[in-house]
């Protein structure tokens, strides 16, 4: 089947859809001899390459799509190429022969947690992009006076660049004085999201880590630097979950939606299960 060009290279795990556009318009890659235009069909037959490398767009086998959790520790980039030369994410990774992993989102230098990467581009788009709805929850150690005020503002939502953004829940944890952990839920990853956030109601955050990326949480026995590949029981829990349609809850002041008889939340997977599943060759019944 054809499709487009930038969606059947993310696809193979050859870069971000909005990578491959900017090296569309660079001139960089070719189909059948001539520069590739955005948005152009393709499929198996067309003669594809990249800074004249020949890339075959033959679909994978089904399942042959491989995903890892990473326990990202503060210091690293997410990016392949820095001029500082900072160590990057990438630096740790299984290595890989003719794919390429693609993270999804990305954490900043001074943010720690469970980053996910996959060698599907598509499938990693489809985890990012804000109409799956996927919960992202942090801990954050946040310095300035919090008030219950505090947190109505920040679950009705605060202007960032002109867009509202708002926690799905504030939970507070330990601490006291300048300095207290909260536990905070988004579903959208714009960039510092969470750091703007709380700079938008005064406060200020010192530490952030990821702990939940969907049906995975990060477990203590999950030392930073390592990755946890899933298998196949794991990755269609994670392909389930962009299958569910999110349920937002209602912000304070405003009633909530009627939620389902019999709709429960499913357990949590947590890095440390993957761990002792990723070698189980077993699949789930469909």
């Amino acid at each position: 089947m054809a499709e487009r060009i930038q969606k059947a290279l993310a696809r193979l795990g050859v870069g971000s859809r909005r990578d491959i556009e900017v090296w569309i318009g660079q001139g960089r890659i070719l189909i059948d001899g001539q520069r590739a235009i955005l948005g152009q069909q393709v499929d198996e037959t067309a003669k594809v390459s990249l800074d004249g490398k020949r890339i075959l767009l033959s679909r994978p086998l089904a399942g042959a799509a491989r995903v890892i959790l990473y326990h990202k520790p503060v210091g690293e980039i997410c990016s392949r190429d820095d001029p500082q030369g900072r160590p990057s994410v990438f630096d740790k990774l299984p290595r890989l022969r003719g794919q390429r992993w693609v993270s999804v989102g990305r954490l900043d230098i001074n943010t720690s947690g469970l980053l996910i990467l996959t060698t599907d581009g598509d499938l990693a788009h489809r985890l990012m992009h804000p109409s799956s709805g996927i919960e992202r929850e942090y801990r954050c150690r946040v310095r300035g006076a919090v008030t219950k005020e505090t947190v109505d503002r920040l679950l009705q939502g605060v202007r960032i660049d002109k867009t509202l953004c708002r926690f799905e829940s504030v939970s507070a944890g330990s601490g006291g004085g300048a300095n207290q952990w909260f536990r905070v839920v988004i579903r959208e990853g714009r960039y510092r999201e969470v750091r703007r956030m709380w700079q938008a109601v005064g406060c200020t955050v010192s530490r952030l880590v990821r702990t939940r990326y969907g049906p995975f949480s990060l477990d203590r026995r999950h030392p930073a630097g390592q990755a946890v590949e899933l298998n196949e029981a794991f990755k269609e829990t994670l392909l389930r979950s962009l299958d569910k349609k999110p349920e937002r809850k209602a912000p304070p002041g405003r009633a909530p939606r009627k939620k389902a008889i019999g709709n429960k939340r499913p357990a949590k997977a947590t890095t440390s299960g993957a761990r002792r599943n990723q070698k189980s060759n077993e699949k789930r019944p469909r």
